[in-house]
């Protein structure tokens, strides 16, 4: 009886599929990393966001008050940024 086998051509395209998609999930987790990091250490950035993106640094803080469950980075950025408004005036 004939055996049927799959084209060599066709595991070879899902097989290079699969390493493309693993590449590209490495590459993103790492970008995605890199930008919490920076959000989290880089209080300057996070104004920036602020002022540029509020929806996202609204997701960072929600995800941190979720997680950590207290809202000491909100409350600080808050009152750094109105002492900074202040001593501009």
């Amino acid at each position: 009886m004939l055996q049927k086998k799959a084209r060599p051509g066709f595991m070879k395209f899902i097989k290079t599929s699969a390493k493309t998609l693993i590449v590209v999930e490495a590459i993103l987790f790492a970008v995605s990393y890199a930008g919490w990091h920076r959000l989290n250490t880089n209080r300057e950035f996070r104004y920036y966001v602020k002022e540029n993106y509020p929806s996202v640094l609204e997701a960072y803080y929600q995800l941190g008050e979720t997680l950590g469950g207290d809202k000491s980075i909100r409350v600080y950025d808050e009152n750094i940024w109105q002492q900074e408004q202040q001593a501009e005036k």
